[in-house]
């Protein structure tokens, strides 16, 4: 009995040491899939979502040795009523509204402040959208209707074989993608988890083989379809995203502070969700949209681009919110509105027509909530109708 007692108390130490042994060697990689995992918990969301590169991985995106562009201010504005409630219950940490290229109304809330830096969310994949127009541009791409596989061979053999790039901007690849934030197993989290320990995005995207309908034939918003652009633009170039954005897009916009992208363990840029920076730099980025990609007398992103990427061009249903090249349009739109959308309250919200930017982050853990989404476009445009 003593024998087996021995031997049993040897097998527990082995095993309790070897426990601590790849605890030690994989340290980071546990702390980073912790972070993870709590993210979005009511009483660390506010923090993480400005401090994201505490718990990931992460590349800087220089601002470049250029000035700042300036940010005037014009006349104070008032919100609409009841606009005071509905930054309260959307859990909102800026708001920032321009009229004509003057910022109107700017305000930090949640010890937030102008010179912090917040996540992106899914707003990154409009900023990776008009990179794409000014690689097109430049020929480093042929044509929408090439197949993702000519620049993106990884992925032969997987769900996104037939998928041209059209149908990957789209999001109608047809490729099965679980996108819900609140099932632990959904591919969405999956993904998240293969980030937060350090595995490769793009070994994440070809190991996909289940497809629901033929490429181009239906709109079903699939993340993963964003990283695939990704794949086509470094396959074409040859360099990588935060290489070209900072090139292309982030110095000629002179930004107050450098950003940073989140990344995978082999620094591929996370293009779908992963870009920090502050709600004036973000509106950096939405003023040259809003003034059809020029931004202090340069032309960044070819105006043909932004228009064709903010139009409803994929294959939604009637009554559907519309969708372009990694840009949204209401399903009621009027000509000239459209906006960019991250989960949790991120927006970039434009109205072309009355020359208005509306740039909001947020902590909301409600943002799916039936009718959240709808009420906060009518907010942007009682702000934007009574300036």
């Amino acid at each position: 009995m003593r024998v087996i007692v021995k031997w049993l108390l040897r097998i527990v130490l082995a095993l309790v040491l070897a426990v601590l042994v790849v605890g030690f060697w994989k340290r980071e990689e546990i702390g980073r899939l912790l972070a993870a995992n709590s993210v979005f918990d009511e009483d660390k969301i506010v923090a993480n979502f400005s401090n994201m590169n505490a718990a990931f991985l992460s590349t800087p995106l220089p601002r470049g040795n250029g000035p700042t562009s300036e940010l005037t201010y014009g006349a104070e504005f008032e919100l609409p009523q009841g606009a005071d409630q509905w930054l309260e219950a959307r859990t909102a940490t800026s708001l920032l509204v321009l009229k004509d290229g003057d910022i109107r109304y700017e305000q930090y809330f949640l010890d937030t402040s102008p010179e912090g830096q917040r996540i992106s969310w899914s707003v990154a994949k409009s900023y990776l959208s008009a990179l794409f127009g000014i690689l097109l541009e430049d020929g480093a791409i042929t044509s929408l209707d090439d197949p993702v596989i000519k620049y993106a061979p990884q992925l032969k053999g997987s769900a996104y074989e037939a998928a041209t790039i059209r149908n990957v901007l789209n999001m109608a690849s047809g490729v099965v993608f679980d996108e819900d934030y609140f099932d632990y197993n959904s591919d969405i989290n999956r993904m998240g988890r293969v980030l937060a320990l350090g595995g490769k995005m793009d070994d994440f995207a070809a190991s996909l083989s289940e497809t629901f309908a033929e490429p181009g034939e239906t709109w079903q918003y699939v993340s993963i379809d964003t990283h695939v652009i990704s794949m086509v633009i470094r396959g074409a170039t040859g360099r990588s995203i935060p290489e070209l954005l900072t090139e292309k897009i982030i110095e000629p916009l002179g930004l107050e502070r450098d950003g940073y992208y989140l990344t995978d363990g082999v620094g591929v840029a996370f293009v779908l969700g992963g870009l920090n920076f502050t709600t004036r730099d973000f509106a950096r980025f939405g003023q040259m949209i809003l003034q059809d990609g020029t931004f202090e007398g340069k032309q960044i992103v070819p105006a043909g681009w932004i228009a064709d990427s903010t139009a409803a061009s994929a294959p939604t249903k009637a009554g559907q919110s519309g969708y372009g090249y990694q840009w949204w349009i209401p399903a009621d739109a009027k000509e000239g509105e459209f906006f960019g959308r991250g989960i949790y309250g991120q927006y970039l919200y434009f109205d072309k027509p009355r020359d208005v930017l509306i740039v909001m982050t947020a902590a909301d853990r409600g943002f799916r909530d039936k009718g959240v989404h709808q009420s906060n476009l009518e907010m942007f445009r009682q702000i934007a109708q009574n300036l």
